[in-house]
């Protein structure tokens, strides 16, 4: 099983920060190492605080946008201008308002039929990759029934061995049901993998997925065993019924 690394912030804007500091610091030892910095990232309250301090000068002119590819774990199959695309906030919070290259950001196409979408998205990753995707770092968040990215319990995303991006149907209770989801191998396969949990209403799904038995299918982020780092950025609230710190 892979190593945890759990962190507890007292708060949601010094958890945004971290989380912001964490991208700084690996797009440039990423480049470093290699000359790109490749970073899926997730929808979210805590992730828009960090996309906002990203843009902001403490943060935006140390990054090296012109080498950074930004790819996205999860996607609502709707338009990227609907208020409800995770591609649609991420340009209006940060990517407006960096230098990145526009050819440098890899969406996915939410407005397409879905399975299509999907398929043509692990085309891309194919393409970029020249195999399979192995991100350098991947922003994830935690739903209230335990899915992350669009990875919902007990629907048959969490089954697929053999594709990097699938569509998944959710409950019809959730809006819009049909979302476009990377799959347990192609976020397995990430050199870092961040979690990024805040509020008192993550408090009881946090214990169950940390310190809880396992099942992933029942609980999806439990199956999140990255190849590399698996860190949980939490803030005090959501990390009140942890045990083991």
């Amino acid at each position: 099983m892979t190593e945890r690394d759990i962190r507890v912030f007292d708060d949601s804007a010094a958890l945004a920060t971290q989380a912001a500091i964490e991208f700084q610091t690996r797009s440039h030892a990423a480049v470093r190492d290699h000359g790109r910095f490749a970073v899926a990232l997730s929808g979210g309250k805590t992730p828009k605080a960090m996309f906002e301090l990203l843009c902001s000068t403490d943060f935006e002119e140390d990054i090296p946008w012109e080498s950074v590819h930004v790819f996205w774990g999860d996607e609502r199959c709707v338009p990227p201008h609907d208020p409800r695309s995770n591609y649609g906030m991420t340009q209006a919070v940060l990517l407006d308002r960096v230098p990145i290259p526009a050819a440098n950001v890899h969406r996915m196409e939410g407005e397409d039929e879905p399975h299509a979408a999907a398929v043509k998205y692990s085309e891309e990753l194919e393409r970029f990759f020249a195999g399979p995707a192995k991100f350098d770092l991947t922003y994830l968040g935690l739903g209230p029934d335990g899915h992350t990215a669009s990875l919902f319990p007990h629907t048959g995303a969490l089954s697929v061995t053999d594709k990097q991006c699938v569509a998944n149907c959710a409950d019809e209770k959730i809006d819009p049901p049909w979302r476009l989801t990377l799959t347990y191998p192609a976020l397995n396969a990430s050199q870092s993998v961040i979690f990024l949990v805040g509020g008192r209403d993550k408090t009881e799904i946090v214990a169950k997925v940390l310190e809880g038995p396992r099942d992933p299918q029942l609980l999806p982020a439990q199956g999140i065993e990255p190849a590399g780092v698996l860190i949980w950025l939490l803030d005090r609230a959501a990390s009140a019924k942890l045990h083991s710190l």
